[in-house]
């Protein structure tokens, strides 16, 4: 099996094992592995200006260029890699752009969490009015 075919069966292993939280958190949530393997419940992306989880999921470019304003990208990214390389958890103030080119201003916890062998990263992410 290539590694893209075992990151996609991780991802799905990992969807399902997350269901609960994905399906019933009153928050955006989003598991990330990489650009290509990520994961998102309804909220997250509807408040990124998403139809549908699958349509934010299919957006295969780099992820902080995709998602994230200019001024939150070296915040969110030393996060997420002291999740990977220190499993560290954090609070952040994170600006997101949305699908329309608009921005959100939201409250991000990211945890590291670990399935079958991987670390990935946990996000919960409460936007701001």
């Amino acid at each position: 099996m290539d590694e893209h075919q075992h990151h996609q069966d991780l991802m799905q292993s990992l969807s399902q094992e997350y269901s609960d939280i994905l399906s019933n958190s009153e928050q955006g949530v989003y598991i990330y592995l990489d650009d290509a393997h990520k994961i998102c419940n309804a909220n997250f992306a509807s408040l990124l200006g998403y139809s549908s989880e699958k349509e934010w999921t299919m957006i295969d470019s780099p992820f902080p260029d995709a998602f994230v304003a200019e001024e939150s990208q070296e915040a969110l990214i030393s996060s997420f890699q002291d999740a990977m390389e220190k499993n560290v958890g954090s609070t952040q103030s994170v600006v997101w752009k949305k699908k329309d080119g608009s921005t959100i201003e939201s409250t991000v916890i990211l945890v590291p969490i670990a399935h079958q062998g991987h670390t990935f990263a946990l996000h919960f992410v409460s936007g701001k009015v």
